[in-house]
């Protein structure tokens, strides 16, 4: 008979790493999609074209290749990461590069009353931005971004193709070693669902307080 004890220990151990990359990657994602997305509306030609082609670049390539460009040819251009780095670097830009499309359309969709109030009250265009345009579009953005981070939570499974021991590798580890294939990966299909469900509940305990707030911010 199995012992089941240690398998499960070595799966916690790969929903460990799943949780550094989830949350490290969409530390990265966040920033980036800020970067694009402010950077889509720019008044620059130039910063809106770079803006552009960072978006379409890396959600019009796969992960799959992005991976695997960041862990094996990278080195060759003098810049070597760890499996750990790699898949933070490649999961952070491919979902930045949705995320930043949500941060466009988000300020977008803003009353254009809130830019005349600002006008009105004399504040200058980063000033308007920062106090009154974008507490008000974070609130827009909130659900997209939970949907994105748990899109970046399920997508951390493609780091088992660089040895990089998170839930998906350790789940196919415990398959080999013990010939199961249900426990290991009815444990991990649990996980990543709690993994999700906390997500989801953050961003909506986010949004609560987001909307509380907000009545202070609108001009």
């Amino acid at each position: 008979m199995i012992d089941w004890s240690g398998y499960l220990g070595l799966i916690l151990q790969g929903a460990l790493v799943t949780i550094e990359l989830t949350l490290m990657g969409s530390v990265l994602a966040l920033v980036m999609a800020f970067v694009a997305g402010m950077g889509r509306i720019s008044r620059f030609f130039i910063v809106r074209a770079l803006a552009t082609t960072y978006i379409e670049f890396f959600r019009g390539t796969s992960i799959f290749v992005q991976l695997f460009w960041a862990y094996f040819v990278l080195p060759f251009a003098g810049l070597e990461l760890t499996p750990l780095q790699a898949g933070v670097l490649a999961l952070g830009l491919n979902v930045s590069a949705y995320a930043a499309e949500v941060v466009r359309g988000a300020i977008l969709s803003i009353g254009r009353e809130q830019y005349e109030a600002c006008t009105a009250l004399n504040l200058g265009r980063w000033q308007g931005m920062r106090h009154v345009i974008l507490p008000q579009a974070l609130l827009v953005m909130l659900p997209t971004f939970g949907n994105n981070a748990i899109e970046l939570l399920k997508a951390t499974s493609v780091v088992s193709l660089i040895s990089l021991a998170d839930l998906t590798f350790q789940a196919q580890v415990v398959r080999s070693q013990t010939g199961s294939t249900l426990m290991p990966f009815v444990s991990v299909l649990v996980i990543y669902f709690v993994f999700a469900l906390i997500i989801s509940w953050g961003v909506r305990s986010l949004e609560r307080r987001r909307a509380r707030g907000l009545d202070g911010v609108r001009v």
